[in-house]
């Protein structure tokens, strides 16, 4: 280890540190002189410094030690935080905040919360903001202050986010929810079928969830959701035709005549796409919807009026599966319908990002 020389640019005190755990390795008492000879030549020193505080004090009083300190508070004012999903490192950013903290000599935590919350992306504004101001209500020490900053980053990489893939897990069988590209029901619609399946995340169980804004909100959440593989849309299907009469109905389950679920092409007509989420545990339940919430799905059914006119006040019904099966040549399947009775266990899916 070389005796690192002081310029005005480290801290005094970790300089110090660094000179004492130097001599205590060599196991030597520090040698006044030759600690003030390691002080760069264009700060002037008082004389009569004969101890290692004098020395301190000495530097601290220093115009060098001004600019060092503003210098750090100027970082720390442009200091931005970037999650992992943007390539960011929180361990890395938390240790290069207090360490330009300590620099700067910002001690006050109230002050400290300022600068962390400037460091904060402006993306999804109001939901860092009120989850920051809430948590950090009475932290009054540094290490609450990264506690909380933790808990905030471990909630924000929760957030369902628009365009993330998600797996859509049917809470009474755990089993996901899935589909099959090009394997077509054999009754209703004939379109691309959708069952619960496999226990585990495979391919055939990924969607990828969309919807207006970059998150999604309990208060605000129509969604779309495309089967990954197929690149198809998960709805249900209408159908009319005109005899001297509309006639239109909904494609039937294969199994209990509910309505039918399948994917689709968007750009096939007669098909409903848009779907509703609600929270199934928390009555009028607010915020965004993160990875693990536990929600029904519903969809509003349309109806035909005056010769091929769509209004959308048609019936809400929701996804459900139960133990009801189906076959396809030698194959079963778990069916999914959606349904207009009261809800229940099965109609429960957790979300998985």
């Amino acid at each position: 280890m070389d005796l690192p020389k002081y310029n005005g640019n480290i801290h005094p005190n970790e300089w110090i540190n660094d000179l004492q755990t130097y001599f205590s390795i060599k196991k030597d008492s520090i040698d006044i002189n030759i600690v003030i000879s390691l002080v760069d030549s264009t700060i002037k020193l008082p004389t009569g410094i004969d101890n290692i505080e004098k020395l301190r004090d000495a530097l601290k009083e220093d115009i060098s030690f001004t600019v060092f300190k503003n210098t750090n508070k100027r970082i720390l004012q442009s200091l931005k935080y970037n999650p992992e999903r943007k390539g960011g490192d929180t361990s890395n950013f938390i240790s290069t905040f207090r360490k330009f903290c300590y620099n700067a000599e910002i001690n006050d935590i109230e002050e400290q919360k300022k600068y962390l919350f400037k460091s904060l992306p402006n993306n999804h504004f109001d939901y860092v903001s009120n989850e920051f101001f809430e948590k950090m209500k009475d932290v009054n020490s540094n290490n609450e202050l990264i506690e909380r900053f933790e808990e905030i980053v471990l909630e924000e990489s929760n957030l369902i986010r628009n365009g993330s893939i998600v797996a859509l897990k049917h809470v009474a069988t755990g089993k996901y929810l899935s589909s099959i590209k090009n394997l077509c029901y054999t009754t209703g619609s004939r379109n691309q079928l959708v069952f619960v399946g496999s226990s585990e995340h495979i391919p055939n169980s990924l969607w990828k969830i969309e919807f207006g804004d970059e998150l999604a909100t309990y208060a605000n959440n129509s969604i779309k959701l495309q089967h990954v593989k197929s690149e198809r849309l998960i709805g249900i299907c209408y159908y009319y035709n005109d005899n001297g009469n509309w006639i239109y109905d909904y494609s039937k389950s294969p199994s209990t005549d509910h309505t039918e679920v399948s994917c689709y092409d968007k750009n096939i007509s007669y098909r409903i796409l848009d779907w509703k989420f609600n929270h199934s545990k928390l009555d009028n339940h607010q915020g965004y919807l993160k990875s693990n919430d536990v929600i029904n799905l519903s969809i509003r059914k349309s109806y035909l009026v005056n010769y091929g006119n769509i209004i959308q006040n048609g019936q809400v019904e929701f996804l459900r599966s139960h133990d009801i099966q189906f076959t396809i040549g030698n194959d079963t399947f778990q069916e999914v319908v959606c349904h207009n009775e009261r809800l229940g266990g099965n109609d429960e899916i957790r979300i998985k990002y």
